[in-house]
């Protein structure tokens, strides 16, 4: 699961930690770690993961060792079976039966001890005969962490639980053989505040029993909201196919989709998935690539176009040739780059993990200070001890180390489903900040490749239909990159079959000035205007010239007919994109290698003031350095090669998915939906994530700063500390669930709307 960096001489590999059920747990691992010379290691709680870097001949063996010499079990991921479910690496086998009987043996122990009408003779030793499985076998797993943390010399949630039950029940034992409280016909009022004893001790087997039930609760519905984070990961890999059809000549065949090879050619029938990136070689359909990259619109492919594995056949049965398998295919970078994302911290997490790290030892000593002080101050024994045990129990670093990880997790995922992927949190933080975008024209705010802008036909000619079959079939004849995007329009336009390759005769090119040829016995001219033209022509003319683009005269028998308008077109959410990111307070930038005339063209069209025209790499990177200068926050939007310096010398690259990978290897932010509208997208969805990290913090912070003294000035009942410390944890983990359900900015509004109006949904 490691890869190696040879000129660095480094290799990163992955491990399953098992055993963390905290922040200080996370702290402890990254520590023991880290203190092999060389090792720099990114622990991350909400996976139960941790990512090594570490010299390449550092053998893995070393790194599992020291893991589980720091307590902890460890092992190299393997891979899940598909369909299956993993099982979360810190659930204990057998947690639900353990969560259920815990259940059953707590309730009338809860009741008993709540409700004083309902004590019957000698009901504390009822209470106490339930009790006393779930202080040792229900909350063995517990003790069991808190005695192997202890044999190695550190403390940890698990510390702080174990000590709270064994201490309650402890003194419940001593009150019921020795204090008086075993007495047949006892009553024991219920308070939430510690109360003064009347000669006899009080029993605490509700907080005993209470502990395990409300930490075991929280942490199984911790463990389903987190499963819930990494849905998108899960959804990904079930994207994947199983088998495959391949045809080998005329003899088609089942396969193993892992065993396709390149240029393999294999059948997607429709409703199928499209087993991995390849290139159509037979066929015409509609593919569905919603999954794979946000992008909601079916695309229609053909012989020649690429299709991506995962995407779904809607149409009709397609013959493709494999061009990537395995990890080479989109999903599966894809799929590495949120897993990537994942494994990293954002900085308001690290300062979490520091302070998480002297968490435990702080709260032992605040909970022995706490028993000195009201036993030194001439209070009883009882407060003092049940003030004692609420602050060990209401304690809480597991939000903590849940805060950022969580969010993350749901952020990046979410972000995956929408066509956004961003590698890591240093680059969500670079996202929230950006105050300036200096954006590529060609292939980022335009399509990329000439198409037809315009036709103006003469009102008494043939029509523009006629002349366009006329020029598209005289065209046909040509290579030249005009004259395949003029036949492309024409076959896209007419009829099917409308253009005949057949019907062309005597074509020849002159270079610089056009072609020629007869089609059904027609001489027709294309090339570039000269000559007197009629006055619609001349003002079709001029209008293609004024926005920058390539006018071409077609001529029949010699009379001009028509002025087709040829270029890069600005794609349609690029207007959309650029007002949104205005409204955002980001400052866009064009920076192009085209000519000024058509630079200008586009930057007026979106309303873009400022602008570079015939930039080369360097010039885009001296560009960027010169921003960054000014203090300005900047991102570099891209696609090609040309991009790739401004992209890595930018403060967040962002690289269009439909670019090279040089681009896309620089870039911090990959848009793999062929949509630039996801660029605003994204900052929001950054700016949402990091709103709620912030969030998820101050409760966790929070939730500790009150708590704590609450327990230590006695007004916190050791019962109510257990529920509160298990909610704190899995309030977190829901704050950071509702990412999951963040919608970009049209689809919130539509969803508004139709909330506000349910006949619209009709």
């Amino acid at each position: 699961m490691g890869h190696q960096t040879a000129s660095r001489a480094v290799a990163t590999t992955d491990l399953v930690v098992g055993g963390m059920t905290c922040a200080a747990c996370v702290r402890r691992v990254e520590k023991k770690l880290g203190a092999l010379e060389g090792v720099r290691a990114t622990v991350n709680l909400a996976t139960g993961t941790a990512r090594v870097e570490h010299p390449a001949d550092l053998g893995t063996d070393a790194l599992l060792a020291t893991v589980e010499k720091a307590g902890y079990t460890a092992r190299l991921p393997e891979p899940p079976a598909s369909g299956e479910e993993q099982e979360d690496e810190e659930t204990e086998p057998g947690a639900p039966q353990r969560l259920l009987v815990t259940a059953l043996l707590t309730v009338p122990v809860l009741v008993l001890s709540m409700v004083p009408s309902l004590q019957f003779r000698n009901w504390q030793w009822l209470c106490f005969v339930l009790a006393a499985p779930v202080a040792f076998w229900s909350a063995w797993p517990f003790h069991e962490r808190a005695w192997r943390g202890l044999r190695h010399g550190t403390a940890t949630m698990d510390t702080l639980v174990s000590l709270g039950v064994v201490a309650s029940f402890g003194w419940s034992s001593y009150a019921l053989f020795l204090g008086g409280a075993g007495d047949p016909g006892m009553r024991m009022p219920f308070t939430l505040l510690p109360t003064v004893s009347d000669a006899m001790a009080h029993v605490y087997l509700e907080a005993a029993v209470g502990v395990p039930l409300f930490v075991l609760l929280g942490r199984h519905l911790e463990a389903r909201a987190r499963r819930g984070t990494s849905a998108a990961l899960r959804a990904l890999a079930e994207l994947g196919v199983k088998e495959v059809t391949v045809r080998d000549g005329a003899v088609e065949r089942t396969v193993p989709a892992a065993r396709l090879a390149v240029g393999q050619v294999f059948l997607v029938r429709p409703g199928e998935r499209v087993a991995t990136d390849g290139e159509v070689v037979e066929g015409t359909s509609a593919v569905d690539l919603s999954l794979v990259t946000g992008e909601t619109r079916p695309v229609e492919v053909a012989a020649g176009s690429a299709v991506t594995g995962g995407s779904v056949n809607a149409g009709g049965l397609l013959l493709v040739r494999a061009t990537a398998v395995g990890a080479d295919t989109q999903l599966a970078r894809i799929t590495a780059l949120v897993t990537e994302a994942q494994a990293g911290k954002a900085r308001a997490q690290r300062l979490a993990d520091t302070v998480a790290g002297v968490f435990v030892p702080v709260v032992l000593t605040l909970a022995v200070t706490v028993l000195g002080f009201w036993l030194g101050a001439g209070a009883e024994p009882q407060p003092a001890f049940t003030a004692c045990v609420a602050v060990l129990v209401v304690a809480c670093p597991c939000a903590l180390g849940l805060a950022t990880p969580t969010a993350l997790m749901a952020a990046t995922g979410r972000g995956a489903q929408l066509g956004i992927l961003v590698k890591g949190p240093q680059a969500l933080e670079a996202l929230r900040q950006i105050d300036t975008v200096v954006l590529d024209k060609t292939g980022t705010l335009t399509s990329g490749h000439l198409t037809v802008t315009a036709l103006t036909a003469r009102s008494e000619g043939p029509g523009a239909q006629e002349v366009l079959r006329l020029a598209a079939t005289v065209e046909t004849g040509s290579e030249h990159p005009l004259g395949r995007a003029l036949v492309l329009h024409a076959e896209r336009s007419l009829a099917e079959g409308a253009v005949r390759p057949g019907a062309l005769s005597g074509f020849t090119a002159t270079p610089g000035n056009g072609v020629r040829g007869h089609v059904d016995g027609r001489l027709v001219e294309v090339g570039a205007p000269e000559g007197e033209l009629p006055e619609e022509l001349g003002a079709a003319l001029a209008t293609a010239l004024e926005a920058a683009h390539t006018p071409v005269l077609v001529r029949v028998d010699g009379r001009p007919e028509a002025v087709l308008a040829l270029g890069d077109v600005v794609r349609p959410g690029s207007y959309h994109a650029v007002d949104r990111l205005r409204r955002l307070g980001v400052h866009p930038v064009l920076a192009t290698g085209d000519r000024e005339e058509p630079a200008r063209a586009v930057a007026t069209a979106l309303g873009i003031d400022e602008t570079y025209s015939r930039c080369t790499p360097e010039r885009k990177a001296e560009l960027v350095r010169a921003l960054r200068a000014e203090g300005k926050r900047v991102a570099v939007v891209g696609d090609g090669v040309n991009d790739a310096a401004a992209l890595a010398g930018a403060d967040l690259g962002i690289a269009m998915g439909t670019g090279t990978d040089v681009a896309i290897g620089a870039a911090d932010v990959t848009l793999v939906r062929d949509d630039i509208e996801a660029l605003a997208d994204a900052v929001r969805l950054a700016r949402r994530t990091l709103a709620t990290i912030r969030g998820n913090l101050l409760w966790a912070f929070g939730y500790n700063v009150v708590t704590i003294p609450l327990a230590m000035v006695g007004l916190l009942n050791p019962m109510l500390a257990a529920a509160a410390m298990s909610l704190s944890s899995v309030l977190v983990v829901l704050s950071s669930l509702r990412l999951r359900r963040w919608q970009p900015a049209a689809a919130a509004a539509v969803a508004r709307r139709r909330r506000r109006s349910p006949k619209a949904a009709f």
